[in-house]
């Protein structure tokens, strides 16, 4: 992973700089280019193996072992209604924790650290956040890309999940 910064990626953070600004994980779905704030971060990690679990949401891929710990993993591409895509030589689990929860995220890309100055950031307009998607911070505009922002507590939170989960069942058949 590389690091850059949204003012310059050529020239070192001075201590000003620093104090104004945040760093995120970036990563891309679907094309698309997202951003977690790295103090939530545990790792990235390329998973060997992932358990499948029965009658659990779409999303969820399974669990998996990591190093002793059993933990939930969510395909971010499943979950925000995307196509499933194989997983590749890119595809990454992002290890984030949610309060006292570790939990693993799977993307297409993990693209690298970046330091994104406050400036640089927009909070999400209402009209984005209105329908339950409080889970986007913000955005950042960063040379001629917009990253989407994402709160990790929010996205992952258990209740919003299992209203994702009663929906999604909902709409698929019942098991016979």
């Amino acid at each position: 992973m590389v690091e850059s910064s949204a003012s310059d990626s050529q020239r070192p953070a001075s201590a000003t700089e620093e104090k104004n600004s945040s760093q995120f994980v970036g990563f891309q779905i679907d094309g698309q280019q997202y951003a977690f704030r790295i103090e939530q971060i545990q790792e990235i990690v390329i998973l060997d193996q992932v358990t499948p679990t029965p009658q659990v949401a779409d999303y969820v891929e399974g669990v998996s072992n990591l190093r002793g710990a059993i933990i939930p993993i969510i395909n971010l591409r499943k979950l925000f209604g995307l196509d499933p895509k194989p997983t590749d030589g890119e595809t990454r689990t992002i290890v984030v924790n949610v309060g006292d929860r570790t939990m693993g995220c799977t993307v297409d890309m993990v693209s690298q650290v970046i330091r994104i100055g406050a400036e640089h950031i927009q909070s999400a307009p209402e009209t984005v956040t209105a329908d339950g998607a409080d889970y986007i911070s913000g955005f950042a505009k960063l040379d001629d890309q917009l990253v989407i922002l994402l709160d990790i507590d929010e996205l992952l939170d258990p209740e919003r999940l299992g209203r994702d989960h009663q929906v999604t069942s909902q709409q698929s058949p019942p098991l016979s």
